[in-house]
């Protein structure tokens, strides 16, 4: 008689279930110890505020070596803090190891009376409007563009429009080709009905725009990471990784209703900033202009911003010092993963210094802010009234 297909080892299974358990209430006990998920956790002030957008500067125990400062634009999908989600995750805290001086937006919640900013508000108003400060604050005339997906998109938009501005311009996992298929977010994209999503909700959810995202690895992102979080669920600090990346991953931010219409129709339906047709406000927005030097940073398995929408930025600039830096991750690794801290992080501050002029000694910074009257902005900074005023519409 041939055995059967399936046979129990009751005695090992017994043994299984009982490490599970044992795991198991190790981990509940672990849980209970966890008071907050802590994320973002590098020292910063803040020094410029306007509408739902704060602007913060990294503090540095050590004089910069490197002049130029550099401004961080983020996506306005998910928050900033990913660059900081933990002390030995934390890209931010690898620049400013490097020497940089570091600065970020954080672009807050929106809510519905933001539902008519678009784009232009977006990178000539706010984008322009930080930059300025920076500039301000840095005594420098220019600054370091780095942006984030969607936030290096923009900076490619901004860089185009004022580079006279942006010393250098670093993009990381940046669309600018939106006309390629090669990832399931791009063919969602293409098909649909944003008039339809704006007109119900005015300003999209966060829960609606990160259910989608979620959808694009269902069995990954869904179930197979709760999986694989019992193996370490006993242990307290990778427990606490893991939380702290849940925690990013579902604090999703609504999307104003006329900037995500625009971004959808404009670029993924549309391909207008890769075509030179995209106008922002009365400005044609051309990348030819973009001349400075560029770091075009993509990653060779991103799910998300796959490369063929990356690596055509080269190509529709009219710098002649150029990068193409292929990472070899995923989206989202390129940030928090240990080759990225190890690989990414320090070769970004070493290309910026390459081309970055020496920095003025530490007491010509400080005497010239002083007689300019420079002063940081308290915690509760009040909207700068030196700018440009808020650039909503009615």
């Amino acid at each position: 008689m041939k055995a059967p297909f399936l046979s129990f080892d009751a005695q090992s299974l017994i043994k299984e279930l009982g490490d599970f358990n044992t795991k198991f209430i190790k981990g509940v006990g672990a849980l209970t110890e966890i008071d907050e998920i802590d994320v973002g956790t590098a020292p910063k002030e803040l020094i410029y505020a306007e509408d739902k957008l704060k602007l913060y500067r990294y503090s540095r125990n050590d004089p910069n070596t490197c002049s130029t400062p550099v401004l961080i634009v983020y996506a306005l999908v998910n928050r900033q803090y990913m660059l900081d989600l933990q002390p030995d995750r934390s890209m931010i805290r690898n620049m400013l190891d490097h020497g940089l001086d570091v600065f970020i937006i954080d672009w807050g919640y929106p809510s519905k009376v933001d539902m008519y900013l678009g784009l232009d508000d977006y990178v000539n108003g706010y984008i322009d409007n930080c930059v300025d400060v920076v500039r301000d604050i840095a005594q420098s005339e220019q600054v370091n563009l780095m942006g984030i997906c969607q936030g290096g998109t923009f900076s490619m938009m901004y860089s185009a429009l004022n580079p006279d501005k942006v010393k250098n311009l670093i993009t990381l996992v940046a669309p600018v080709d939106f006309s390629t298929n090669d990832a399931l977010l791009f063919n969602w994209s293409k098909y649909l009905n944003i008039d339809a999503l704006v007109e119900s909700y005015q300003v999209i959810p966060g829960d609606f725009m990160n259910g989608g995202f979620l959808m694009l690895m269902p069995f990954n992102l869904n179930i197979r990471k709760y999986v694989d979080m019992l193996d370490v669920i006993e242990d307290k600090e990778k427990l606490l990784n893991f939380l702290r990346m849940e925690k990013w991953i579902f604090d999703s931010p609504g999307q104003a209703g006329a900037c995500i219409r625009e971004f959808i129709k404009y670029c993924y339906q549309e391909n207008r900033l890769a075509k030179g047709e995209l106008m922002l406000g009365d400005k044609l927005v051309d990348l030819r202009n973009i001349t400075m030097p560029l770091l075009n940073i993509y990653a060779s398995g991103d799910h998300l911003v796959p490369p063929a929408a990356i690596k055509p930025l080269n190509d529709l600039v009219g710098s002649q010092d150029k990068t193409l830096y292929e990472f070899k991750g995923g989206h989202i690794g390129v940030f928090v993963g240990s080759k990225s801290q190890k690989e990414l992080a320090p070769a970004i501050s070493q290309w910026l210094h390459d081309r970055d002029s020496a920095p003025e000694s530490v007491a010509e910074t400080a005497e010239e802010s002083e007689s300019a009257g420079i002063e940081t902005a308290p915690e509760e900074a009040p909207e700068s009234t030196s700018k440009k005023p808020g650039r909503r519409k009615a």
